[in-house]
């Protein structure tokens, strides 16, 4: 196993200073219009509440089902994310819609659990039909050094999804340094996440754009290496076009064209998918 202790140091103060380069420019209408419909289609629309209902996942999922409906040539949303115990009323309600049922699990949002309550709730959510899995890494064993743990506990909940895609969620904001976010994407991806994901939205800072260059340089690095792709989320925060556009530009423009599509680019997002809406009808 590759030893992680000698995973490249990365300055903090380099990042910042790329993250400003890589957004220079704008683009004008039209461009802005396209990015903001085809954000649309990569979002996770999520709902993550303790007081998350039946009812309230049926209303999402229809919402979610709705933007191919406006008459505007949008995209429905890729993905509906949810708590293992609702699951089956957001397949049932998603059923045919080509939109992917997907859920945390594995002791979400902390990741304080041993690993075979987490691979057991995990299996659960496979066999309550999900599509997707996102997952959160040990960070208390990370931050103590304790990286072969986390790699094998990520392996073992990709054995555990089988055909299910597994996102790997690092709670960047919780791991203190570029060289920490560097080191956990290493993991994440040997261990054969599909996609990393930098937050679960329970933590501030949350996604950020410092953090996405991070994991985008890893990811780029990780596929000239091994020729695997992997894909990106960012999550936690994200409720304007702008922000969302920040993201995206910065995976197109660390990544290429061959990521800018669903299956290998997702936001996450509560409150997005309708305020892009109204930036694609502002700018048409």
């Amino acid at each position: 196993m590759k030893d992680y202790k000698q995973t490249q140091v990365i300055d903090d103060a380099d990042v910042t200073h790329r993250v400003s380069s890589l957004l220079q420019g704008t683009l004008n209408r039209n461009d802005l219009a396209n990015a903001y419909a085809s954000i649309l289609g990569m979002i996770d629309l999520t709902t993550l509440e303790g007081s998350d209902t039946d009812d309230k996942v049926r209303k999402l999922c229809e919402k979610a089902m709705s933007f191919e409906g406006l008459g505007l040539g949008l995209p429905n949303v890729a993905a509906v994310c949810v708590y293992p115990t609702l699951l089956g009323v957001a397949r049932k309600a998603l059923h045919g819609s080509g939109i992917k049922v997907a859920s945390v699990a594995g002791a979400f949002p902390s990741g304080q659990s041993p690993l075979f309550v987490k691979v057991a709730e995990v299996s659960y959510a496979i066999d309550q039909g999900a599509e997707e899995i996102d997952m959160v890494i040990s960070r208390g064993k990370f931050l103590e050094g304790e990286y072969n743990l986390v790699y094998d506990e990520i392996a073992a909940i990709v054995d555990t999804c089988g055909k299910a895609h597994l996102k790997v969620i690092l709670e960047t904001g919780e791991l203190q340094s570029a060289t920490n976010i560097r080191r956990a994407s290493e993991i994440a991806m040997d261990a054969g996440a599909h996609f990393i994901k930098t937050s679960t939205g329970k933590v501030s800072p949350a996604a950020t754009p410092e953090a996405m260059l991070v994991m985008l340089d890893a990811i780029k690095d990780h596929h000239e290496s091994t020729g695997r792709k992997v894909g990106i989320k960012p999550a936690g925060g994200i409720a304007d076009p702008d922000t969302a556009l920040k993201y995206y530009l910065l995976t197109k423009n660390v990544l290429g064209d061959s990521w800018m599509h669903k299956d290998w680019l997702r936001v996450g997002a509560s409150r997005l998918a309708d305020a892009l809406v109204s930036a694609v009808i502002n700018n048409a």
